[in-house]
């Protein structure tokens, strides 16, 4: 019996080793990181464009369904439908908003299967600005999962800003 036990145990040792062997190859990653890269900033220069030129459809094509935006109000989080709601009257009228990147960084996860960015932005309306956020990789290409607008602050106006945010007054941010 005992003979029969280990003739069983390496019987299945032997088939499971076997069974790895023939499991199917990884995935080959079919794009380099550069090409990546390259898709992921064509992506987000492509979702700038679409709101300058107020092309409703290309630009929220560029997110994902469960997209958030996160705006510079603290009111502003919104997921993809909502910010549909809010943004389509300006798109409606011809004119969204204008942003280009000036400066970007992207990073790739080690999968590849998603990214995360900042990039500094030159605004009409807001002056500077700063954008972050994550991308996904689906199976018509990139898209936005996450963005958030920033209008980044100089450290020495700060404690200005923070009582003006607070609701403390109408504390006056010194001039440059």
């Amino acid at each position: 019996m005992a003979l029969l036990a280990e003739g069983s145990a390496l019987a299945l040792a032997v088939l499971a080793v076997a069974g790895c062997a023939s499991a199917p190859p990884a995935a080959v990653r079919a794009t380099t990181p550069a090409e990546d890269e390259r898709a992921i900033a064509a992506v987000l220069d492509d979702w700038h464009d679409a709101a300058a030129k107020a092309d409703e459809e290309r630009y929220f094509g560029h997110m994902t369904e469960d997209a958030v935006f996160l705006g510079t109000d603290k009111t502003e989080r919104w997921d993809k439908k909502a910010f549909r709601a809010y943004a389509h009257p300006h798109f409606a009228k011809g004119k969204a908003w204008s942003m280009h990147s000036v400066r970007r960084a992207i990073v790739l996860s080690p999968s590849a299967e998603a990214a995360w960015f900042d990039e500094d932005l030159a605004t009409a309306k807001l002056g500077p600005a700063r954008g972050s956020g994550a991308l996904v990789r689906m199976p018509e290409g990139w898209r936005i999962a996450q963005y958030n607008l920033t209008i980044p602050i100089p450290n020495e106006r700060f404690d200005a800003v923070k009582k003006m945010i607070a609701g403390d007054g109408d504390a006056a941010v010194p001039a440059p």
